[in-house]
């Protein structure tokens, strides 16, 4: 058995970049399921996707499919699947032997969280997609640029923040995320993860998310260094707890 993960390539080390497809890649690692990385450049998903069979993980602003990464294809089951989370439930029901991502039926408890977390996650787009749409290949950096206009209403020259603008919203997600920190502590928690001691669903979308920032903005960056001191250093410390599930295969 294989599954094929499908991933936009990039510049970055490792080449994986997205927090979208990095939720993907920590269950899969951490459940210990065998899979293969299939690199796609932005620009060929939709065209690909289509001729293929993985449905649409969406729409986008104007009412139509959006073809996005994370994907896969299960040879075992046949299954063509996409979005983040439908692939974390679709892989815990087909593989209920291996380690469980929503652990002890806690699938709706962490949508919920996921859901009141992406709110307070929004002040960083601002900050990390000017960076971001330089790491990509140059054939796909144009076809992002496009989407990331779309999704903002603006040109891509116009995204990124003015200096005092981005100071202010760095102070906002900073200020956001001690309220993560705060459910995190809740229940004098033993462990680095929601649950204690055991990973789940998430600490890989929290990790997703923290490890995105490292990668886009690099490792000795200012922000990257600000952030690991960040509510008792939690956020470097989530990060170095699922070490062992950030690998590219």
């Amino acid at each position: 058995m294989t599954i094929t993960f499908y991933d936009v390539p990039s510049i970055v080390p490792g080449s994986s970049w997205s927090p979208n497809t990095w939720k993907t890649r920590f269950c899969l690692n951490y459940k210990g399921l065998k899979h293969k990385t299939e690199w796609v450049q932005w620009h060929d998903l939709e065209s690909i996707f289509v001729k293929i069979g993985i449905p649409p993980s969406g729409k986008d602003h104007l009412g139509r499919p959006r073809y996005t990464v994370p994907a896969i294809f299960d040879s075992t089951t046949g299954i063509y699947l996409s979005e983040s989370f439908e692939i974390a439930q679709y892989l815990d029901r087909t593989y209920p032997k291996t380690p469980m991502i929503f652990p002890n039926n806690t699938t709706g408890i962490q949508r919920g969280f996921h859901m009141a977390l992406s709110p307070l996650v929004e002040p960083i787009g601002p900050l990390i997609i000017p960076v971001e749409g330089t790491k990509l290949n140059p054939a796909s950096q144009e076809c992002f640029q496009q989407k990331m206009e779309g999704h903002f209403s603006k040109k891509y020259a116009e995204i990124e923040l003015a200096e005092e603008d981005r100071i202010e919203m760095w102070v906002k997600l900073k200020e956001n995320f001690v309220v993560v920190h705060e459910w995190y502590s809740l229940g004098n928690n033993p462990g680095p993860f929601i649950l204690g001691e055991t990973p789940s669903w998430v600490d890989f979308v929290l990790a997703s998310i923290f490890l995105w920032a490292k990668l886009i903005f690099g490792e000795d960056s200012n922000e990257w260094k600000e952030i690991e001191t960040w509510h008792e250093s939690r956020w470097k410390s989530l990060l170095s707890s699922l070490s062992e599930y950030q690998v590219v295969c």
